[in-house]
């Protein structure tokens, strides 16, 4: 499968000797318009890969700041056709910056699994992130999104162990998404020993990136995640909590645009030893 987008993300960063940066914000979130402002901005801001979450009202893996996003989003009329079109007005613009939707199982099943995987595709997604499918039970949605020419991104976390890690990664595609903490996003901090350990673990079962998650709160968060070997960062709720104050007017686009200024050029440069 050609999966150019991603893989150029990840070779770029590393020829720059720096970990990729990886955002996510909620599709429709705090309302359509400012969402499309917003992943608009991204690019320009330091992003090297956006992740968009697909709006749903019990999201198992997320923490506080995202399940209001999707909240917020469901209660300003976002589905996911809209979700694709918001990609697809992306696209307009945008060839370059790899598109990942992070969602869970029952929104695309509903959409119609065939119907939803050719939409994706027509509107220029390159992979998806479900997190309530575990690798034994994800053929389904996973067989017919390699057919149709979508990575399927697993995930592992710090309770996977070696052994479990091997049957997960093995035939995956694109990175890695290893998460810092146990438990939701957002509500822990990652620890710069515990990803250490996670990447030395991971990095024996697999040569795709590993882009590390759940607990990157700060610049100085990004900055130890990167030291400790990480191909990327991911940044999802803090950005999100900036997103949602968009929507009672206490924060405005440019200070997402400085956050991710800040991740990139202050925290996600690797330092010299």
């Amino acid at each position: 499968m050609k999966d150019c987008r991603v893989a150029t993300c990840f070779s770029r960063a590393k020829a720059e000797n720096r970990a990729a940066l990886l955002t996510f914000i909620t599709a429709g979130d705090p309302d359509r318009a400012t969402s499309e402002l917003i992943l608009h901005a991204l690019p320009g801001a330091g992003a090297d890969l956006i992740e968009i979450g697909m709006a749903f009202s019990d999201p198992p893996a997320d923490g506080p700041a995202i399940q209001a996003a999707s909240l917020r989003a469901l209660k300003a009329g976002q589905t996911v056709k809209k979700t694709l079109e918001i990609v697809r007005n992306f696209r307009a613009v945008d060839q370059k910056t790899p598109i990942i939707l992070m969602g869970y199982y029952n929104p695309i099943y509903i959409y119609g699994v065939a119907a939803f995987l050719a939409d994706a595709k027509s509107a220029g997604v390159d992979g998806l992130i479900i997190p309530d499918l575990p690798f034994e039970e994800d053929s389904e949605l996973r067989d017919p999104a390699e057919a149709a020419g979508l990575l399927f991104i697993r995930i592992v976390t710090p309770t996977t162990d070696t052994a479990r890690a091997q049957k997960i990664l093995h035939g995956a595609q694109g990175f890695v998404y290893v998460t810092a903490v146990s438990g939701v996003t957002g509500v822990k901090s990652a620890q710069s020993e515990t990803v250490q350990a996670l990447i030395e673990r991971f990095s024996e079962v697999t040569d795709l990136p590993l882009a590390v998650g759940f607990g990157v709160k700060t610049p100085e968060n990004a900055a130890k995640i990167t030291d400790a070997g990480a191909s990327g960062v991911i940044v999802g709720s803090a950005l999100t909590q900036i997103a949602g104050a968009i929507g009672t007017g206490e924060k405005k686009l440019a200070d997402i645009v400085d956050f991710v200024g800040a991740l990139k050029q202050a925290s996600v440069i690797r330092k010299k030893i």
